[in-house]
């Protein structure tokens, strides 16, 4: 069992940016594959960025790119999600999901989930 604990939401305006952490319990934490998903209300939760077990490769959906970034330190079992130029549009609960060796960004196939962090971004 891994568990998942999110941190570093908040109130910002837009333009800013936040730092989301997810820090695992898990013992041989480089073998998974984590992903940052984000739910808004109304919406469908949605793959935001993935870092995968190999720890080279990462994956940003469109709205994203150029500026988060994912990151991840296996010696302190922590995956960072590095958000600038924040947007209202990014307002969200977000949550961090791993899976073992997990080659896919949906969340299906992930089977450990934290209890998401709230991230809300002021016009």
């Amino acid at each position: 069992q891994v568990q998942l604990v999110e941190s570093g939401g908040g109130l910002v305006q837009a333009g800013g940016s936040l730092r989301l952490s997810c820090a695992a319990s898990a013992r041989t934490f480089s073998i998974y594959t984590v992903g940052w998903f984000r739910q808004a209300p109304g919406k469908e939760r949605e793959s935001v960025a993935t870092i995968f077990w190999s720890g080279g490769n990462t994956y940003y959906t469109d709205s994203v790119k150029g500026r988060f970034t994912i990151s991840r330190d296996n010696a302190k079992n922590t995956v960072y999600l590095q958000m600038n130029s924040l947007k209202p549009e990014d307002t969200a609960i977000y949550y961090c999901a791993a899976g073992v060796y997990t080659t896919s960004v949906h969340p299906s196939n992930y089977d450990y989930w934290g209890q998401g962090t709230q991230v809300t971004v002021s016009s």
